[in-house]
């Protein structure tokens, strides 16, 4: 099986850069990711975190 998948893989021109694209879009997600998380604000965090626990607004939408 793993024969027949790399002599395929081997036919298709080009498929070298398959590896480096997605390395390059795994890199660059995880470094905006990074960016947003130290970027956002302590108000926004706090909001966050406390919307589970928020039974006021569940009521309310009952």
């Amino acid at each position: 099986m793993l024969k027949f998948v790399k002599e395929h893989m081997e036919t298709i021109d080009g498929v070298a850069n398959y590896p480096m694209v997605s390395l390059l879009i795994f890199f660059v997600f995880f470094v905006l990711l990074f960016w947003w998380v130290f970027t956002a604000t302590k108000e926004h965090i706090r909001e966050m975190s406390e919307l589970p626990l928020d039974n006021e607004d569940q009521q309310n939408k009952l």
